[in-house]
């Protein structure tokens, strides 16, 4: 699947909860796949923003069960706190 065939799909969690819609993703150039879908468009912000979006507006992608009409993801799909703080580092030294 590509990935641009997900943008607009609905996010869900296994508990059907409505999370967003998928506006963007974060890919992992290095190892080739996904880490994390957005629920907004991705912007070159400040750190602060960067962190808001990554706890409230992202699913980490290994969180996904299922791709079909929609995206359905374990649990909330919210990243823990040291996950986010880990991506919120790597694309700090990423220059973004």
């Amino acid at each position: 699947m590509k990935i641009s065939e997900i943008y607009s799909m609905d996010i869900y969690s296994d508990n059907g909860q409505y999370l967003g819609e998928v506006r963007d993703a974060i890919v992992d150039l290095e190892r080739g796949e996904v880490s994390r879908l957005l629920m907004q468009e991705w912007r070159n912000s400040d750190r602060a923003e960067v962190k808001r979006t990554l706890q409230q507006k992202s699913v980490l992608f290994k969180n996904v069960k299922n791709i079909g009409d929609v995206v359905l993801v374990a649990g909330t799909g919210q990243p823990t706190k040291q996950e986010s703080s880990a991506s919120a580092e790597v694309i700090e030294l990423s220059g973004r």
